[in-house]
């Protein structure tokens, strides 16, 4: 028999006693108000522990500080044993004040170049050819997928800034031969040219202003700045023109040296240069009479660089250290016709005179000269004939391919033996061809030198024939000469017509010169 205070647990009585509570409870208090009812969420009446629920960092800070300290075990007499994982997790107390907030964690975003690589081919190929062409040349040095992504594409790159930022010009003096695939190294070529002309082109403008104009003040030269800029603009075409002159020179005049066996133009009889003639047929008639208007100045400008900056008297370059003499026409005549406008503007940029004569005689010595060899050096000491040398024996018989190759070709055969494929996109690329007007070598020099023409004949006497014979002007006098030529530069009229005929009708302004550049400061 059950005691009557004994109940069980979900019987009659027990449910009895839990309803008369109940209504005990509800006559004594007032009744709370009831809670808003809530239809969007439905709770199942089975609600289950689960084990792995979502929790806030606070709380697993929490129950890690719990689970260090049960961790926590006595062992032989009574010592605790200590656990570096369990302390290394368990938050200290100042962790604890300092808990963070219940803020979600900020989502990351992945770097650009990931995204880069996630891009199909097509739209990558578009965004590099975009870019610079510096730039373009620098992004092969940023990985090897880089290198070989902008390596097979080479094609379209390069069409892409032909196409939008070559002028109209340069792509008439140097067109892409038929059968030739457009590539870096006929790209690069052009942007070699343009940036020699550019260059020689702001230097001129600088000594002209200096020397002609007499602006020596700064107040002078910033009234002469609008002046000087258009000046500088148009010298870069009719200067890129001579760029494209004396390199084909060069070049028709060594093939003509090898088809007559050495016979050069200087033992046969002509009236007009029949090399220069050759060249000048590339010219229509108004690029042949701007440069013809415009190329004694340009020779007289450079043979006055190379002169001492005083022509008082020998006491007073004395004085002032400038001692050496101008060089000889023929000096003159082998910097423009061997070493083009990129020597010009080498030599150019040389700060003082004597720095600048001493330039030249170095590389007119480096072409004419005959390199000397060094002397091996002697052993010293006594001790240097008992050193142990190296086998040449081992070096016969052992492996070539951990001797350093002697070119890149010998490095793309070897790595083609091996199946690299990364070395033959680095070696057998279309930029090992080399810069315009390289090095003539010095068999070909010992030829050339002596068949070069005289200095005040190079362009003036063919290209005034051709230009009266051509019906270009009516009269010799009808060419502009000496201050016509300055007043021509600097007018303000005819800056559009010019640019539809240099840069093109459709060109876009990258490949134009900046003529707001410069612009006129307000005098106080």
């Amino acid at each position: 028999m059950d005691h009557p205070h004994i109940t069980e647990f979900g019987s009659d009585r027990y449910l009895e006693k839990i309803a008369r509570s109940q209504a005990t409870g509800a006559q004594v208090a007032s009744p709370p108000p009831p809670p808003p009812p809530v239809a969007a969420v439905t709770q199942s009446p089975f609600i289950l522990p689960l084990r792995g629920s979502i929790l806030s960092e606070s709380e697993e800070l929490v129950v890690k500080a719990g689970e260090a300290r049960r961790v926590e075990k006595k062992g032989f007499l009574g010592f605790r044993k200590f656990h570096p994982k369990a302390a290394s997790s368990a938050p200290g107390p100042e962790s604890l004040e300092r808990l963070p907030s219940h803020e979600p964690p900020a989502r990351q975003s992945l770097p650009f170049d990931q995204h880069f690589q996630r891009l199909p081919n097509e739209l990558q190929v578009e965004i590099i050819a975009s870019l610079p062409l510096s730039d373009i040349l620098n992004l092969r040095l940023a990985s090897r997928s880089m290198h070989i992504l902008v390596s097979l594409n080479e094609a379209p790159i390069a069409r892409y800034h032909l196409d939008h930022h070559i002028p109209a010009y340069a792509k008439r003096l140097y067109p892409l031969k038929q059968g030739t695939p457009i590539n870096f190294h006929y790209l690069c070529g052009i942007w070699h040219r343009l940036h020699v002309a550019a260059k020689l082109s702001y230097l001129m403008c600088e000594w002209i202003s200096k020397e002609l104009f007499l602006r020596n003040t700064e107040e002078k030269k910033r009234e002469f700045a609008p002046q000087r800029e258009r000046m500088r603009r148009r010298l870069i075409p009719l200067l890129f023109t001579i760029f494209h002159f004396f390199e084909t020179y060069r070049d028709l005049h060594l093939k003509y040296l090898a088809e007559n066996n050495g016979k050069g133009l200087a033992k046969e009889p002509y009236t007009v240069n029949p090399i220069e003639t050759e060249i000048m047929n590339m010219y229509d008639d108004r690029t042949l009479l701007r440069v013809h208007e415009v190329f004694p100045l340009v020779i007289s400008s450079f043979c006055r660089r190379l002169r001492p900056p005083s022509y008082v008297g020998r006491v007073e370059r004395s004085l002032r250290g400038y001692l050496r003499e101008k060089p000889p026409d023929e000096v003159h005549v082998a910097i423009l016709c061997i070493g083009g406008l990129r020597e010009v503007e080498r030599i150019w940029e040389v700060k003082g005179y004597n720095t600048r004569r001493a330039a030249v005689d170095e590389w007119y010595n480096a072409i004419t000269r005959d390199p000397i060899e060094p002397e091996p050096k002697k052993r010293r000491g006594m001790l240097g004939g008992l050193k142990r040398k190296k086998s040449s024996l081992a070096i016969g018989k052992g492996n070539t391919a951990d001797l350093p190759p002697s070119n890149g070709r010998a490095v793309s055969e070897a790595s083609t033996a091996n199946g690299n494929a990364f070395h033959n996109f680095i070696f057998n690329t279309s930029l090992s061809a080399g810069v315009p007007m390289s090095p003539v070598p010095k068999e070909q020099l010992k030829t050339l030198l002596p068949d070069l023409p005289v200095l005040q004949k190079i362009w003036l006497e063919t290209a005034e024939a051709m230009i009266l014979e051509r019906k270009i002007v009516e009269r010799p006098s009808d060419i502009r000469r000496n201050a016509h030529i300055f007043t021509d530069l600097i007018r303000e009229d005819g800056v559009e017509d010019e640019d539809q005929w240099w840069y093109g009708t459709v060109a876009p302004e990258s490949v134009r010169p900046n003529l707001e550049a410069i612009e006129e400061d307000a005098l106080e």
